[in-house]
């Protein structure tokens, strides 16, 4: 493992490394998500980005991913049975 560290230049240790910062990431979108599903409240794209179109097209992105990671979330949870809806 030493002589592939070294082969590559410690890439592998920084491509763990950005694993672990987008998985955390997706962790907080999917959050706020949650957050969004469950109180209503939203996260302000406009306020948070100073108005600029072109950021507050990616943050919408962002978020979109945890929306989406959600979806998924309850649609496996749903479908095992290990959960079971009680609302």
């Amino acid at each position: 493992m030493v002589l592939l560290n070294l082969l590559t230049f410690g890439l592998w240790s920084k491509l763990g490394r950005l694993t672990h910062y987008a998985f955390d990431a997706v962790l907080v979108s999917a959050f706020l998500a949650g957050m969004k599903r469950s109180t209503g409240l939203t996260f302000k794209t406009d306020k948070a980005t100073g108005g600029n179109p072109e950021v507050t097209g990616w943050v919408d992105r962002y978020l979109g991913v945890g929306e989406w990671v959600m979806d998924q979330s309850v649609a496996i949870a749903g479908a095992s049975g290990w959960f079971e809806r009680t609302r």
